[in-house]
């Protein structure tokens, strides 16, 4: 279970930038939530605060029943962080790797070799475990950090812009990824901007806009509450929204 309460960012400047804005939501085991939003809605920020790594200037957020701004090692062992800012060691193979990985997080030989053979499996990575991380392909690269995130079995899944700069195939298997993850029962936010990636795979959706929880709830909810037929069209309406506002308060 994931609980964000009033989660609140600020980063002080010339003027106070507020990056998320008393957002809260919450994600059940075996739920693929959508965090959605264009770039700079707040997304990564979000995830960041709910892993441990950002201190929210206000509100909380609780990781299967672990605050992470008073618990955060903890809920990192807790939790698999996918980022496509993530690199890989370019000298090392995915095997060596991923056993490095697996070792930080505390697993014995035996669970190393029982998770790193599943994973494998599950991501095809058994023709390049033993390359140089150096001669992958970028789909290829994208495999690993998958299995970099899941190698420790955690309960929690967070997935940030999982897709970007790959192409079909390598899009699907983020797909089936993430049907995979859903099938164990753990629980999973997906942010991306790609709408229409999104609808595909997530059972519940959180529209962020400037920072805010705009719109919540399953696709035919949010469809069903505001008249349009797809997310991208919800979104626009605030963007426009947003845009028009701008433009009587210069007027």
């Amino acid at each position: 279970m994931i609980i964000v309460h009033e989660l609140t960012k600020r980063f002080a400047g010339g003027d106070d930038i507020v990056a998320v804005d008393r957002l809260s939501f919450q994600v059940r085991p075996g739920e693929v939530y959508g965090l959605l939003g264009a770039n700079g809605a707040g997304k990564t920020t979000t995830l960041r605060m709910i892993v441990g790594l950002l201190t929210p200037t206000s509100g909380y957020a609780e990781v299967d029943g672990l605050r992470s701004d008073r618990q955060p090692d903890d809920v990192k062992r807790r939790v698999g962080l996918v980022s496509t800012s993530a690199g890989l060691y370019q000298w090392l193979s995915p095997r060596e790797m991923l056993e490095f990985f697996a070792d930080l997080y505390g697993l014995s030989y035996a669970q190393i070799r029982a998770n790193l053979d599943r994973i494998a499996k599950v991501l095809d990575l058994r023709s390049f475990l033993d390359r140089r991380c150096s001669t992958l392909s970028t789909g290829q690269r994208q495999r690993v950090n998958l299995a970099r995130a899941l190698i420790h079995d955690p309960p929690i899944m967070l997935l940030d812009e999982p897709t970007r700069g790959l192409d079909v195939v390598g899009s699907q298997v983020v797909f089936d990824y993430i049907d995979h993850l859903r099938d164990e029962g753990k629980a999973v936010i997906v942010s991306t901007h790609q709408l229409d990636e999104a609808a595909r795979l997530c059972d519940r959706f959180g529209l962020l806009h400037s920072g805010r929880l705009v719109e919540e709830g399953t696709f035919d909810e949010l469809c069903a509450r505001t008249g349009c037929s797809n997310l991208v069209e919800i979104m626009m309406r605030y963007v426009r929204g947003d845009e028009a506002k701008k433009e009587t308060s210069i007027a």
